[in-house]
């Protein structure tokens, strides 16, 4: 059997397609290419569900899926995440014809191919995350892998905990269907207002809103604040940041990339 070395000289003398895959993890930023050739041999990368250890494989990182250690890799600049603060009064949208604010008002026009991952309704604020890598944005947006979502909301009214516990344990009855808080906890209250900080997984329209309009507590504001290992921290309204390489990271894993 000719060696791995030999078969890849072989390949692109030939003119094989593709980049050498030991090449694809340096740019990825996985170090050297004695370091890369070293995860190779070691059994850690897998090409579309394969293991690959080869040294003189060859790949097209733009059509196949190539995981290190059961992480997909990202190449250098080939997709961009952002982080956005939406206020109240803009749309989630990226545009308006009836010439209303949009998230297209806040990113400009840098980033001509993101779109947002989720929407937040027209008056609430906080966390949206926009990406111009589709196969991210539908893991995001696909109820099977359920990732969690964060809210700080703000009722007309004073709730008890008990409120609270029963959204928890026993949820409440939408038109939609049975629905259930993964957490509930008090921030704040006083006679006229309670400020509850809410987890859960469901993306449906307005869902926080109605579940609190539905046992008689509207909600007057209401802002998320994280969605899955993203938060929101100190990206102020009306402004955005590029998500890091370890947030990406984060990302793809809870999401099952």
């Amino acid at each position: 059997m000719p060696h791995p070395y030999t078969q890849a000289i072989r390949a692109r003398e030939q003119g094989e397609e593709g980049i050498r895959l030991q090449k694809v993890l340096a740019q990825a930023g996985f170090g050297s290419r004695r370091k890369c050739e070293q995860i190779i041999t070691q059994g850690r990368v897998e090409v579309d569900g394969e293991l690959v250890t080869a040294l003189g494989s060859r790949v097209d990182p733009s059509h196949q899926r190539i995981r290190v250690d059961g992480s997909r890799i990202h190449l250098n600049d080939k997709h961009v995440t952002l982080a956005l603060n939406k206020p109240r009064k803009v749309l989630s949208t990226m545009d308006d014809p009836k010439g209303r604010f949009t998230l297209r008002d806040i990113i400009g026009d840098r980033y001509e191919r993101v779109f947002h991952m989720g929407r937040l309704d027209y008056d609430s604020e906080g966390l949206i995350l926009m990406t111009d890598d589709g196969e991210l944005a539908q893991h995001v947006m696909h109820p099977r892998y359920e990732v969690e979502k964060t809210y700080i909301a703000t009722l007309s009214g004073h709730i008890g905990g008990n409120v609270c516990r029963r959204l928890v344990s026993q949820g409440v009855e939408l038109d939609d269907g049975l629905i259930r808080l993964d957490h509930c906890a008090i921030i704040d209250h006083n006679r006229e207002h309670t400020i509850v900080k809410v987890v859960l997984h469901s993306g449906k329209n307005r869902i926080v809103r109605r579940i609190f309009g539905a046992i008689g507590y509207p909600v007057t504001r209401l802002v998320r604040t994280q969605i899955g290992p993203i938060r929101l921290g100190e990206i102020r309204p009306g402004s955005y940041r590029v998500l890091s390489a370890a947030e990406i990271k984060a990302l793809d894993k809870e999401v099952g990339l």
